[in-house]
C-alpha cells in the first residue's frame, strides 16, 4: 500500500503515517502539497493519502476540507489523532537573541502564535510549504533563522532544539483522514462523515437537517461550514456524526437529508479514532 503524505520525509503528516497501522511491504510516498497527495490517489499513483483536517488550536484546515467537495472520487477510511509538540529548530550555537527570521508552514506559525509574541516578537514570520523543507532551508545556511518543526526533523536535517513545546496548549493535536477510493466496513464504533448545501432562501434549514438527527438519538461531533468559493454568502456545511452509514438510523437519517438539502455529499464512513 502507497500512501501519499505533505512532505518532505520529518513532518508531522510522516509522523502520522507511521500510526497508520503500516503492513511490512507498505510504502510512505512524501509529496509536495495535499492536493498533490490527493491526486496521486485519484492517478492511481497511490492507494491512500494522510491529510490533516483540523488541529486543537488552529481548528480546520480549509484546504483539505476543499478537496473533500471540491474534487471529488476519494472517500474517508481511516482517522488518526496525533499529539503535535512544536520545537524551536536552528544550527548548533543558536540563541534564541540571534533568531529574527522563523520559518514554518502556516499552521505550526498559528499554533506558536503566543510564544512567538513573547519571545521573538521582532522575528520576521515566514511560510513553507511544510515544517521539514523550513527545516531543510534552516539547514542549508539561512542567517539568524530558525524553523518550527519536529524532533524527527531536527535529527534528520542536522539541527538542535533550541526551544521545547512552544505550541500555545499542551494538548495540541492533529487529527488526520486517510482518504482512498472506497470508506470501511462497519465495525460498531464509527464516525461517519457528510457535507452538505442549502437553498439560500430557505429559513429553517439547519435547524431541520440536525433534527432528523437529534430525532434518532445519532450524535453529532461536529458542525462548520466553508464558503463554496462562489458568490458571497454561499457556504457549504460539513457535518460528523458517530455511527456507519448502513446503520439502520444513519441511513434512514442520510435518506431524508436527500430530500431536505440541495446537495449532499457523503464523505465516508470510517472507526472512530482515540489519543490511546
Amino acid at each position: 500500500m502507497r500512501i501519499a503524505y505533505l512532505g518532505p520525509p520529518g513532518t508531522f503528516s510522516e509522523e502520522a503515517v507511521t500510526r497508520c497501522d503500516l503492513a511490512a511491504g507498505d510504502e510512505p510516498l512524501p509529496l509536495a502539497s495535499f492536493a498533490d497527495a490527493w491526486d496521486a490517489v485519484l492517478a492511481g499513483k497511490a492507494d491512500a493519502a494522510l491529510l490533516p483536517v483540523e488541529n486543537s488550536i488552529e481548528g480546520a484546515i480549509g484546504t483539505t476540507l476543499d478537496l473533500l467537495v471540491h474534487r471529488a472520487g476519494l472517500m474517508i477510511r481511516r482517522e488518526v489523532l496525533l499529539p503535535v509538540e512544536q520545537q524551536l529548530l536552528a544550527p548548533a550555537g543558536t540563541t534564541l537573541a540571534q533568531v529574527t527570521r522563523v520559518l514554518s508552514h502556516p499552521q505550526p506559525l498559528g499554533q506558536c502564535a503566543r510564544y512567538l509574541r513573547e519571545r521573538l516578537p521582532a522575528a520576521r514570520l515566514e511560510a513553507t510549504h511544510s515544517t521539514a523543507d523550513a527545516a531543510i532551508q534552516v539547514s542549508q545556511g539561512l542567517a539568524n533563522a530558525a524553523a518550527i518543526g519536529s524532533r524527527a526533523a531536527a535529527g534528520r536535517y542536522g539541527l538542535s532544539i533550541i526551544a521545547e513545546s512552544i505550541q500555545d496548549s499542551d494538548e495540541n493535536t492533529t487529527r488526520f483522514l486517510l482518504v482512498a477510493r472506497t470508506d470501511e466496513a462497519p465495525t460498531g464504533r464509527d464516525r461517519t462523515s457528510i457535507a452538505f448545501t442549502l437553498d439560500r432562501d430557505r429559513p429553517g434549514g439547519l435547524h431541520e437537517v440536525m433534527g432528523e438527527f437529534a430525532s434518532r438519538a445519532i450524535n453529532l461531533s461536529k458542525v462548520e461550514s466553508r464558503p463554496m468559493k462562489q458568490a458571497l454568502g454561499h457556504y457549504v456545511f460539513f457535518l460528523d456524526f458517530e455511527g456507519h452509514r448502513l446503520d439502520a438510523p444513519c441511513a434512514a437519517a442520510l435518506e431524508s437529508l436527500g430530500k431536505l438539502v440541495h446537495r449532499l455529499h457523503l464523505l465516508g464512513s470510517y472507526p472512530r479514532a482515540s489519543l490511546d
